[in-house]
């Protein structure tokens, strides 16, 4: 199987570290395009009403700005001058921006950490890692953490 785009979906975990040292690593080794992906997911309290679910506007912008620039400090800063690659940044439901953007962009390999921050979310709402093992267009690389 020929690997020519890989992508490496972070919340800047322990695991979704790990995950960027493997993927970083494939990317030298096939001369891949490495997508780093980080998905915002939406705001929401069960408690508010439906208006009040969703950011203004302007602390959306802001919050992708800084997570623009903390993916460029930890991840670009070392991938500058020795692969290709793109930084993301998505907002949505996590899982499926993440198959919506490897089916879209035709990913042949996707790396991600076994799980990730989401604590409780994994309880309430499910492993992301295990959605896209599912269901993903593509070969999936599950990552723990050896620390």
């Amino acid at each position: 199987m020929p690997i020519k785009t890989i992508a490496c979906c972070t919340d800047f975990s322990t695991n979704a570290k790990a995950a960027f040292e493997e993927a970083f690593d494939l990317a030298r080794k096939y001369r891949a395009k490495l997508f780093l992906i980080h998905v915002l997911p939406p705001v929401i309290n069960p408690l508010t009403t439906e208006t009040e679910w969703v950011l203004p506007a302007e602390d959306t912008k802001a919050l992708i700005l800084n997570l623009e620039e903390r993916m460029q400090q930890e991840y670009g800063s070392r991938l500058t001058g020795q692969i290709d690659y793109e930084l993301v940044i998505l907002n949505g439901h996590i899982s499926s921006e993440i198959l919506t953007f490897l089916e879209k962009n035709r990913i042949d390999l996707v790396v991600m950490g076994a799980y990730g921050l989401s604590g409780m979310g994994l309880v309430l709402f499910g492993s992301v890692a295990k959605r896209v093992v599912h269901k993903a267009p593509c070969s999936v690389m599950i990552v723990r953490s050896r620390t």
